[in-house]
């Protein structure tokens, strides 16, 4: 028994002196200030599977939406750097409104006035999203995919077949 616990013991307090080492090298200070977005991502991903394994009600969807795109926007700013929430912000109101739809799209009944208003939300945020992005480079890539688009339909679509006419 004494060798037992004497091994608990050691063990814990090598786990100890590797938390006290990678802390002083600064292993959680990265993680802290490089992957806190996953404290929202993290419960928002959860809240979706709780209510998908049916061990909760459709009002979690609310936060759930909100949560995980919250997470995912602000791990992309942390990551990419912050500079894109000048161009990304209406992604706040795409958050809102996709916990909303997904609330309203889930429940039954339908709550009308949550769905339509959730789907304003969605759209709303879409075109404000789109037209904070023309500011930027995508409005290079925006005009390539319309160039090809165009080349597309003038000489790249196959002709009917005319001989079933």
């Amino acid at each position: 028994m004494k060798g037992r616990n004497e091994r608990a013991i050691g063990i814990f307090i090598a786990v100890a002196g590797l938390i006290i080492l990678l802390g002083k090298l600064g292993v959680f200070g990265y993680i802290g200030r490089n992957f806190w977005p996953l404290v929202l991502l993290i419960p928002g991903i959860l809240l979706h599977l709780y209510y998908f394994l049916r061990k909760t009600s459709t009002v979690v969807l609310i936060p759930a939406g909100i949560f995980t795109v919250y997470g995912i926007l602000f791990l992309i700013c942390n990551l990419t750097g912050w500079y894109l929430l000048a161009y990304l912000w209406p992604v706040f109101i795409f958050g809102i409104a996709l916990g909303l739809f997904e609330y309203a799209l889930f429940e039954y009944p339908r709550p009308a006035t949550i769905y339509s208003t959730s789907i304003i939300g969605l759209a709303v945020s879409i075109v404000l999203l789109f037209i904070a992005l023309l500011t930027t480079g995508f409005i290079y890539l925006f005009a390539a995919i319309l160039i090809f688009a165009g080349i597309w339909l003038i000489f790249g679509r196959p002709k009917p077949n005319r001989r079933f006419r």
